[in-house]
């Protein structure tokens, strides 16, 4: 057999390979990698480089090689799950940089982390002062994980005492101009009312790229050009509504979360004089 020919025939092999190994393997080998994981992808590559280009004679070695590898890695995987104290070794373990409000110089040059790098990490987690970050831990990925501190953290229904209801997943239901069968099936609804929806917006199912169900039922689609149907135009009123909400509910929240009376009484101040204010302006512009 021809060299040429050779080496076609065991690069297919080896990609082929390389795929079922990363298919046995896990989504985790193609995502955050530890380092035993991020060692075994690297063999891996250099194994199957060999058996797709070497000519030698006993290049069939770099299979039982591959082999080893597999029984090798998912024997680590196996015993990481079974055992805390194998994973620390295998995995590592995850790192505080930050605690209690205090970044831990120890920590980041045991991680041989550098002050612009972690300030990099924080900005990638939108956060751009040190001084708002509550805690820190350095992931067994090397990823960053932030909490804030509770003043600095977004406002939540939770946190306002609002129960809001649970968010159902959007469905997927059209996708390249054809309909999903199983996932219609399970939000379901039926062609006929898909097509029935698409009618109301002047489409036909093949100029839909992308079709989508919310939790409400209400469908709404991309065509490459346009997502449909529009929003409505937003009564001014009602904008202005929602931002006097907004703003009521930010100074509550940080009269709660005051530290001392002194902080606590001015928040309610100003709540009162906002408050005061707003009545004013509805009083003067009936809506």
């Amino acid at each position: 057999m021809p060299d040429w020919l050779e080496v076609i025939i065991r690069t297919f092999s080896a990609v082929t390979m390389l795929f079922l190994i990363t298919k046995i393997l896990g989504k985790r080998q193609i995502s955050e990698l530890s380092l035993f994981e991020y060692i075994t992808g690297i063999t891996l590559g250099n194994l199957v480089g060999y058996i797709s280009l070497d000519t030698d004679k006993s290049w069939y070695l770099g299979f039982i090689a591959v082999f080893v590898w597999i029984v090798v890695s998912v024997g680590a995987e196996y015993l990481t799950m079974k055992s805390k104290k194998i994973r620390d070794i295998v995995d590592g373990k995850s790192t505080v940089l930050v605690e209690n409000g205090a970044v831990i110089q120890e920590n980041l040059k045991k991680e041989r982390l550098t002050i612009d790098e972690f300030l990099e990490q924080l900005r990638k987690k939108d956060v751009f002062r040190v001084a708002d970050v509550e805690f820190a831990v350095m992931e067994q990925s090397g990823e960053i994980s932030v909490l804030l501190k509770k003043e600095y953290q977004p406002l939540t229904a939770d946190l306002l005492g609002y129960n809001i209801a649970s968010e159902k997943e959007t469905r997927t239901i059209i996708m390249d101009g054809h309909i999903l069968p199983e996932t219609l099936k399970v939000a379901g609804l039926t062609e006929d009312w898909v097509r029935k929806e698409l009618r109301k917006l002047n489409l036909t199912l093949s100029q839909v790229s992308i079709g989508q169900v919310d939790s409400k039922g209400k469908l709404t689609v991309q065509t490459g050009t346009e997502a449909l149907p529009k929003p409505a135009n937003t009564n001014p009123n009602d904008q202005i509504k929602e931002l006097v909400q907004r703003m009521q509910d930010d100074l509550t929240l940080r009269k709660q979360l005051a530290s001392n009376n002194k902080d606590r009484l001015k928040y309610q101040e100003a709540l009162e004089q906002f408050q005061t204010a707003m009545q004013a302006y509805q009083k003067n512009n009936p809506s």
